[in-house]
């Protein structure tokens, strides 16, 4: 595939090159009611691509409540993160961030490798799609470009750890690439190389493409995408108006602290079972449909259709949980403060059948 069939991005190809073949205009997006009843009827989110709706008022008051609250833990992780990447990798690693949520956390680590060691390593954004698995031909490219050992894998945060899963199991057929992901935020305590075991809420988490570089989610039809190609991606050039991809990397940057040491905070037991426990307590017999976390419930809120969310109790009347807590009031969703161990927060999706 040549760099014309690659997606288009409003980042800078000196931030990161997308390797996602371009089906722009070529998927009819679908309304959030309809896609949650065909997801949940069986048919693979990959093969159905949202409305990408502008921003309402709603949601950048949400944005931009977390960006004044989260900017800094936010940069802090960055640096703690990209400290450990450069410890273990070394200068060779090339970032390859998982589409598209990983995307503008891959930048941010390009960005802070670069002040603080001056190197600048390569980033890549390929797909990875639960259930499916990652984009084989995407990677053999970056694998044949710059040699297996070199590909570190950067993600967003971990809820509860499918996407790793999924990960592990790829690349068992691709010897030498590490099975590591690298992530700013990581509650389910499955990895080491993360910037917090924290529950933390990205900004980015609250919006869609127009904090990605206006690209849609990874998409895969074999009627739209053939054996040889990558993944696909839309750029959803009509929103260019509202775009906040470089307000969000350039208000975190402006946080970066380059000497900063922040204590790793030690967890016991993994966020997996815990989530297994909220699904068994609330006779959930789909673990998808529980989405743990502040990041993850933020997004259960804006864009599915929620049934219930689970606040932890130490955090009731907390300025980290505000935003969740008024979202839940002006849909309507049912708030139980619940004691959570691993997570501040979870969201719990209505199981449409029962609806």
């Amino acid at each position: 595939m040549n760099n014309n069939d690659l997606v288009k991005t409003s980042y800078s190809a000196d931030d990161v090159i997308l390797l996602l073949k371009d089906v722009t205009g070529l998927v009819e997006p679908q309304p959030t009611e309809e896609r949650e009843r065909l997801i949940q009827a069986g048919k693979h989110y990959c093969e159905m691509l949202p409305i990408e709706y502008v921003p309402t008022q709603k949601y950048m008051q949400v944005y931009e409540e977390a960006l004044t609250t989260y900017a800094k833990p936010t940069a802090l992780a960055t640096g703690k993160l990209a400290d450990k990447i450069i410890s273990q990798k070394g200068s060779s690693v090339v970032l390859v961030s998982l589409a598209r949520a990983g995307i503008p956390i891959g930048i941010l680590l390009k960005r802070y490798i670069k002040t603080k060691y001056t190197l600048t390593v390569p980033h890549y954004s390929i797909s990875i799609i639960r259930g499916r698995g990652i984009d084989r031909n995407a990677l053999q490219y970056l694998i044949n470009k710059y040699g297996a050992e070199n590909l570190l894998f950067v993600d967003g945060w971990i809820g509860k750890g499918a996407i790793l899963g999924e990960l592990k199991k790829e690349l068992s057929q691709f010897p030498g690439v590490s099975s590591d992901i690298a992530v700013l935020a990581d509650p389910a305590n499955v990895t080491e190389l993360c910037g917090t075991h924290d529950d933390i809420l990205i900004p980015s988490s609250c919006l869609n493409s127009t904090v990605s570089g206006l690209v849609s989610r990874t998409f895969l039809r074999d009627d739209i995408i053939g054996k040889d190609d990558f993944h696909g991606a839309v750029y959803y050039g009509e929103l260019t108006s509202s775009d906040l991809s470089y307000e969000f990397i350039n208000a975190i940057e402006k946080e970066f602290e380059l000497d900063s040491d922040i204590p790793d905070r030690h967890l016991e037991g993994q966020g997996i079972d815990e989530v297994k426990a909220i699904a068994q307590h609330f006779s959930i017999d789909d673990i998808n449909l529980v989405k743990p976390g502040i990041g993850e419930t933020t997004r259960v809120l804006l864009r599915r259709v929620p049934w219930k969310v689970l606040i932890d109790e130490k955090y009731k009347s907390s300025p980290d949980t505000a935003h969740i807590v008024r979202l839940a009031e002006e849909k309507n969703v049912p708030v139980e403060y619940y004691p959570l161990t691993h997570y501040k927060t979870c969201g719990i999706i209505k199981k449409l059948a029962d609806a």
